[in-house]
């Protein structure tokens, strides 16, 4: 199943910049596994904050939580999720 996962992270003003350097690159490195099991098929970088959309791939609603709260960020994450569903269009592009 596929969904659309909007996310906006936000830190804490008064994080330490070593703790923030260090969560950033841990988020990486788990968002570079879920792409690497197939989880995120599609991202994209929102200018202007810590933000991004991304097509995932999960069994089911419950999955896709456990991904989401797989990362390091987690803590600080808002994130907006759509199930999407296939439409007659979308046979163009296969």
């Amino acid at each position: 199943m596929e969904f659309l996962v909007a996310i906006r992270v936000t830190l804490p003003p008064d994080m330490a910049a070593d703790r923030r350097d260090a969560l950033l690159a841990a988020e990486l490195a788990r968002g570079r596994e879920l792409v690497a099991a197939g989880a995120i098929q599609r991202i994209w970088r929102v200018p202007g904050g810590l933000r991004n959309i991304g097509v995932w791939e999960a069994a089911d609603a419950t999955a896709l939580h456990e991904l989401i709260v797989s990362l390091p960020l987690w803590p600080w994450i808002a994130a907006e999720v759509t199930a999407l569903a296939d439409h007659p269009l979308a046979e163009a592009w296969r």
